[in-house]
């Protein structure tokens, strides 16, 4: 029942991606947009990046930048699918059980190996997997339909298979033809796709290469990790989720460190990390509280163009741009500073950005139907992401558990659940019981 659902950006490397964005506002703005509206808006910030040259290994899960061409033929001779005797399929015509056929054994070739010499007429040769065919031979008599037989004077080997043209033999080019796109620019690097790279010959291959996402967290309050705890003093987990979370959807991060509550902290840490950045997030300091700075400081050295989405957790979010020291606009998401709001704004709006920056389609998460086993509820018109656990009731329908407190500052809440049931904009309660879309955060095996 999973369903993956194109926003309608399909992007090709190297080309910048045209989306119709609304006017850049550099004030604040009172509508609030809907999700789709905000995420519109959100990439047309964004373009694919450029290549890079990757040795093969590191390159998994990028995209590709120019096609891949075979510069030879693989398998680039005829070889042996068996451990056997290469022979020539006319000399071993009606071969049987009760019929035999004594063929000399003339030598043997192992994988790795070029054969020596041709099979002639009631000849053959040892051969094992992977290995050259001889010239002369034509098919191939797996060992256990062959008998060894005792001659003093020879080696002799008894075939028992009426063996066809070509039986067990793979031909030159069944794999990969010389001159063919074996993998074509914009394809996805997995096992797969790395194992037929490697099968070319190439130890590097040229692919989108990875954005670098900066990471800052704004507040007086934080502690981090390893630090001494203090009472009223809470620790930075945003910078880690949100770097975790970069790095799983295919981004580089790079913590940069907490700005404290003044426009010269934030200021500062945010030169840092426009530095080589290709976006900024930072979490914290978007609401409109005395203390919110973000803003301040989006007005003084960038542009605002979204400041609240009609969504639930995450409805203050900041996005704009950001001018470096060295006059480059860098996008910047500003998402809330409760952890809840910060990872459910991140899933549907940071990782499309990277994804459109590595090449990627923009697709959206894995969305399923499941039975409410808990309400939902909508009580100020926007759209909910409720935390639940999907699981399979025993007649396998897909069933949704209410994690418990959906307030957003719990974010064990977040360990416990696999997706977000969605309550739309105009629906102020889903009832147990109703059958509703649920977003899926993972998608564990059994589910398939």
């Amino acid at each position: 029942m999973s369903d993956s659902h194109d926003h309608g950006h399909h992007h090709k490397p190297g080309h910048p991606v045209h989306i119709e964005a609304k006017p850049h506002r550099h004030h604040y703005d009172a509508d609030m947009l809907s999700v789709e509206e905000a995420l519109e808006r959100i990439l047309s910030y964004f373009t694919v990046l450029e290549a890079e040259s990757k040795p093969l290994l590191e390159a998994q899960g990028q995209v590709l930048s120019e096609d891949l061409i075979a510069s030879f033929d693989i398998p680039s001779l005829a070889n042996s699918a068996m451990d056997g005797f290469a022979v020539r399929a006319e000399d071993v015509v009606g071969a049987s059980e009760d019929s035999q056929v004594e063929l000399s054994v003339i030598g043997k070739v192992a994988a790795g190996e070029l054969p020596d010499r041709p099979v002639t007429a009631g000849t053959a040769i040892r051969i094992m997997t992977g290995a050259p065919v001889p010239d002369g031979a034509d098919a191939v008599v797996p060992f256990e339909d062959t008998d060894e037989l005792e001659r003093t004077d020879r080696s002799v080997i008894g075939i028992r298979l009426d063996a066809k043209l070509d039986e067990n033999v793979r031909p030159p080019g069944e794999d990969v033809r010389s001159g063919e796109v074996v993998l074509a620019k914009g394809s996805t690097l997995g096992p797969s796709e790395i194992g037929v790279a490697a099968s070319l010959g190439l130890g590097e291959v040229s692919v989108i290469r990875r954005p670098v996402v900066s990471i800052v967290a704004t507040g007086d309050e934080l502690l981090e990790p390893g630090q001494e705890h203090k009472p009223g003093f809470v620790y930075n987990s945003n910078t880690f989720s949100i770097a975790a979370s970069v790095s799983k959807y295919g981004g580089t991060p790079r913590i940069v460190g907490t700005a404290r509550d003044t426009i010269e902290s934030l200021n500062e840490a945010l030169s840092e990390a426009l530095d080589g950045a290709d976006m900024v997030i930072t979490s914290a300091g978007v609401s409109k509280g005395d203390y919110d700075v973000v803003k301040d400081v989006l007005e003084q050295r960038g542009e605002i163009a979204l400041w609240s989405v009609r969504m639930r957790p995450a409805k203050p979010l900041a996005f704009g741009s950001l001018t470096s020291d060295d006059g480059r606009k860098v996008p910047h998401l500003g998402l809330p500073g409760n952890p809840v709001s910060t990872m459910v704004a991140f899933e549907q709006f940071g990782r499309p950005s990277i994804r459109l920056m590595l090449g990627l389609q923009v697709l959206d998460k894995p969305i399923i139907h499941a039975t409410l086993d808990d309400a939902v509820e909508n009580h100020d018109g926007r759209r909910v992401y409720a935390r639940v656990v999907v699981y399979r009731d025993e007649d396998g329908h897909y069933r949704a558990r209410s994690t418990g407190s959906q307030s957003s500052n719990v974010l064990t809440s977040m360990i416990l659940a696999n997706g977000l049931a969605i309550c739309p904009d105009d629906v102020t309660r889903r009832e147990a019981g109703e059958v509703v879309a649920v977003q899926m955060l993972d998608w564990p095996d059994e589910y398939i």
